[in-house]
């Protein structure tokens, strides 16, 4: 068997395969962030398309926090039936069920991106009072107070996620959205213990980490999404990144997911196959850390390599999901692999 198709453990959970689902927000929620028909059909579908581990797109642990005004919402008990029936399904068609937790911080309130993408006039928050781009609002800068009712939040969205049934949950701390926002020089300038050194500029990322890891069980995974690099002279770096990633693991973060970019507009990515995988390489190498690889990775042969050099534990895919739900399975076949299905179904494989 190949690696891709080889279990993982982390902690007591078992995935079958090393195929994860990369969480890709679908801006078709309610406008109060409920679940509706189009989640419950998307996920459980890729689910039983082959993935090991389904990733639920950003879920706002304040309405406020919401990338658009139609993403999922965790701020509330009202979300609990709908996440519930959803992870359910996730389940039942054969896959862990995970989800990331989130807040977009300056990046907030905007249309989706079907409709421009345009900033809405909310009234958004971040580090400093520095808007992501022109024509976007100014933040309002977070006191203590502020950031404390955040990470308050990010507890709460944990414990409304295990009480869903979710078996994983991620914090998104990636592509300039709130925390990510507070690790990079480029947006955070601030002058107290939360800014100026790379120690003060992780320390609310880490409190949130180390919160909810007191609150989420200890059998169970918590991966953090992180922007590896911020692709701009000056701002966030691989380095960066390793020490954060040290930091993360004493807390008990299990695995880094490694993507990059978000935090300017403007940043040259050099944008190729794979192009991401060097970040999860050097994490886990260098700290000893589980890691996620993911950045345009759309054959099984890719993921295979990757895993064989020891470049990450979990493969988590994109777009090539969004065009074919049933790309594991059927890549699988044509390798003559044997992966696993859920018996009601596999008579259809």
């Amino acid at each position: 068997m190949s690696l891709v198709f080889s279990p993982l453990a982390l902690r007591t959970l078992r995935l079958k395969n090393r195929l994860a689902m990369s969480p890709m927000c679908q801006y078709s929620a309610t406008e109060d962030g409920q679940v509706t028909d189009w989640h419950l059909l998307h996920y459980p579908t890729r689910a039983l398309g082959g993935v090991g581990l389904v990733i639920v797109e950003a879920t706002a642990v304040l309405p406020e926090g919401r990338i658009s005004p139609f993403d999922l919402g965790i701020w509330s008990e009202e979300h609990l039936p709908g996440l519930r029936e959803l992870a359910r399904r996730i389940r039942e068609a054969g896959a862990v069920p995970g989800i990331q937790l989130a807040h977009a911080g300056r990046k907030a309130g905007t249309s989706r991106p079907w409709e421009g993408g345009r900033p809405l006039g909310w009234e958004v928050v971040g580090p400093s009072p520095l808007p992501f781009a022109e024509g976007y609002p100014v933040p309002e800068p977070l006191d203590e107070a502020g950031m404390e009712r955040i990470l308050q939040a990010f507890v709460e969205g944990a414990k409304r996620a295990l009480n869903a049934g979710f078996l994983v949950v991620e914090l998104h701390m990636a592509h300039g959205y709130l925390l990510s926002s507070f690790l990079s020089p480029l947006s955070n300038q601030r002058a107290d213990a939360y800014g100026g050194s790379r120690e003060n500029r992780m320390r609310f990322p880490l409190e949130v980490a180390r919160a909810v890891r007191e609150v989420w069980p200890q059998e169970l995974p918590l991966f953090v999404r992180v922007s590896a690099t911020d692709w701009v002279e000056g701002g966030w770096g691989l380095e960066d990144t390793l020490a954060f990633a040290r930091a993360l693991k004493g807390l008990g973060v299990d695995l880094l997911d490694c993507s990059s970019g978000g935090v300017v507009p403007k940043a040259r990515v050099p944008v190729a196959p794979g192009f991401q995988v060097p970040f999860a390489d050097a994490v886990r190498k260098g700290v000893g850390m589980a890691t996620g690889a993911v950045g345009l990775i759309t054959t099984l042969e890719q993921a295979e390599t990757i895993l064989q050099a020891g470049s990450a534990d979990l493969v988590l895919l994109g777009r090539v999901l969004l065009r074919d739900p049933f790309f594991p399975l059927r890549a699988a076949k044509a390798l003559g692999e044997a992966p696993e299905v859920p018996p009601q179904y596999a008579r259809a494989f």
